[in-house]
């Protein structure tokens, strides 16, 4: 396995101006991360085409890999013309990708007011259709695409799971984020256990968890059930980080790991103490 850090997690740097994404690589090399992924908020590939070279030669010369390539997306509920224009989009940010050299893409897929099963049932043979399009497309350069836990939509374990069987593509998986599992009030031990053997990489993030009775103020988001959230140094929080560490290192996963930190702390702070406090666990 390759420990390394998401842009994501130094993303409040970033916004100040502190730090550009080539900062951001220089300084996950100088802290031992093995690995960038990069979620492009702030970047635009479009107006900057030189970007995706800069990355790369950035992360060559500071001897760390590329990994993943993280972006949003949308199918849910979307007339045609919209949603053959989001499967578009989605195969042009496949096309990005091959630019920063990766072999994994994840793609959101679905966000809706309306999370109901029934809903979802009834979006998954589209969502299914969508993704497979893409997922084929990213087939022809050697490109694996995922599903993150991720949105409400399609967060819990086995709706993950549903829409990877009915897109039935070898090159279509999971990016499974141990923390994730909470927004669905889904026990992470017992969610990572579910979906680990359909991950191409793994996000490790941590969240501190409190009752719906128990408001803490200003900080937190609210679960699908309405329990309260607030992100958490990796290893500081309240997921059973080591059992979660340990079941993916038995499992015989040997993909990257990458640190997601969305903390209240100052965000070097916050992912310095995760990516070290999750590469002794792993040691």
């Amino acid at each position: 396995m390759k420990i390394g850090v998401s842009t994501y997690s130094l993303w409040q740097a970033v916004r100040k101006g502190e730090m550009t994404v080539l900062d951001v690589i220089d300084w996950i090399a100088a802290e031992g991360g093995e690995h960038v992924e990069i979620v492009p908020l702030g970047l635009d590939f479009a107006q900057t085409p030189e970007l995706a070279g800069q990355i790369v030669e950035r992360a060559k010369g500071a001897g760390i890999a590329i990994s993943n390539y993280a972006v949003g997306g949308n199918l849910a509920a979307l007339d045609d013309q919209a949603f053959e224009q989001e499967v578009r989009r989605l195969k042009g940010e496949v096309d990005i990708a091959r630019s920063l050299g990766v072999k994994l893409m994840r793609h959101d897929v679905a966000s809706h007011p309306d999370t109901s099963m029934s809903h979802f049932l009834k979006q998954l043979p589209r969502l299914a259709e969508g993704c497979r399009q893409v997922a084929d497309y990213a087939a022809r350069f050697g490109i694996t695409t995922s599903v993150e836990n991720h949105g409400y939509f399609i967060q819990a374990s086995d709706r993950v799971q549903a829409l990877i069987h009915a897109v039935d593509r070898p090159n279509f998986k999971t990016t499974l984020d141990i923390g994730n599992f909470m927004c669905a009030d889904e026990d992470p031990v017992s969610a990572v256990k579910k979906n680990l053997p359909y991950a191409s990489m793994v996000h490790i993030k941590d969240f501190y968890l409190r009752p719906s009775y128990r408001d803490p103020g200003e900080g937190w988001f609210k679960t699908a059930s309405g329990n309260f959230l607030r992100g958490a140094i990796a290893g500081q929080g309240d997921i059973d980080i080591p059992e979660v560490l340990r079941i993916v290192k038995e499992s015989g996963y040997d993909g990257y790991i990458s640190i997601e930190f969305e903390g209240m702390e100052e965000c070097r702070t916050g992912t310095r103490i995760g990516l070290g406090n999750v590469r002794r666990l792993l040691a």
